[in-house]
């Protein structure tokens, strides 16, 4: 395995979920629907953005639940952000969790609390108790974000792309070295995604690498970068200019 790799898989195989049968807690997956991906090899580098396209149903998803280890890697070689993907217990999946940062299309954010509290819960459920420092910590990532006004707003009083500036933000908290977004922009008219785009893209500046699964072509052309193309149960490296022929 590669020590430079933030995120690194050889030969590996994804497996759809059979979503009745699913519970909450790693470890307690149901059955193991079929594979989706087979012979997966990917390498991702600090400060590196990597597209993932692809239908509905290809795969994008399964690969970034495997990544954070809500779906169980069970062929192959793998590792995120240092974590062995196949002997990873239970209890470890959490400080995996606060390695990357996971970014959602439909924002998952706590709709009874502020945007303040939204991040000072997430910090006080890793570890962090001191609170001149926790309130240090989300006015810095409120910054990054362009929401530093915004701290005592409640989220259905924050337009879309705000609510997704948030779940940034909340990516950001403990200074990941990777986020995974599942198409964060889908739900977005085209200058909020245009925004989102231009926060990853300097998040990505910084030195944190960001894979993002995305149907939104135009994005990509505005924003290049290595792109993987899901098709027909295969991962490739595609040249962006084929891109619009897919």
């Amino acid at each position: 395995m590669n020590p430079n790799a933030v995120i690194e898989l050889h030969n590996v195989a994804i497996f759809h979920q059979e979503d009745e049968l699913k519970e909450a807690n790693f470890g307690r997956h149901g059955r193991m629907g079929d594979m989706v991906l087979s012979d997966v090899n990917l390498e991702v580098y600090p400060g590196e953005m990597v597209y993932l396209i692809g239908r509905v149903g290809s795969g994008k998803s399964s690969l970034l639940k495997t990544l954070y280890a809500e779906l169980p890697l069970k062929e192959g070689l793998g590792r995120v952000v240092g974590f062995d993907l196949r002997r990873i217990r239970r209890k470890d999946v959490p400080y995996l969790r606060r390695r990357i940062g996971i970014v959602f299309q439909d924002y998952q954010l706590l709709t009874d609390r502020s945007v303040f509290n939204n991040l000072r819960f997430v910090l006080r459920a890793t570890g962090w108790k001191n609170e001149l420092q926790i309130r240090s910590k989300i006015a810095e990532v409120l910054d990054m974000v362009s929401l530093q006004n915004k701290e005592y707003k409640m989220p259905y009083q924050l337009s879309g792309g705000e609510q997704q500036r948030l779940s940034i933000a909340r990516a950001l908290l403990n200074n990941p070295q990777v986020i995974l977004a599942d198409e964060p922009t889908g739900n977005l008219d085209p200058a909020a995604a245009d925004g989102i785009m231009q926060l990853f893209a300097s998040i990505v500046s910084r030195g944190c690498s960001v894979l993002m699964s995305t149907h939104n072509i135009s994005n990509i052309q505005q924003y290049p970068a290595k792109t993987l193309r899901f098709h027909q149960g295969r991962v490739t490296e595609i040249d962006l200019h084929s891109v619009l022929g897919i």
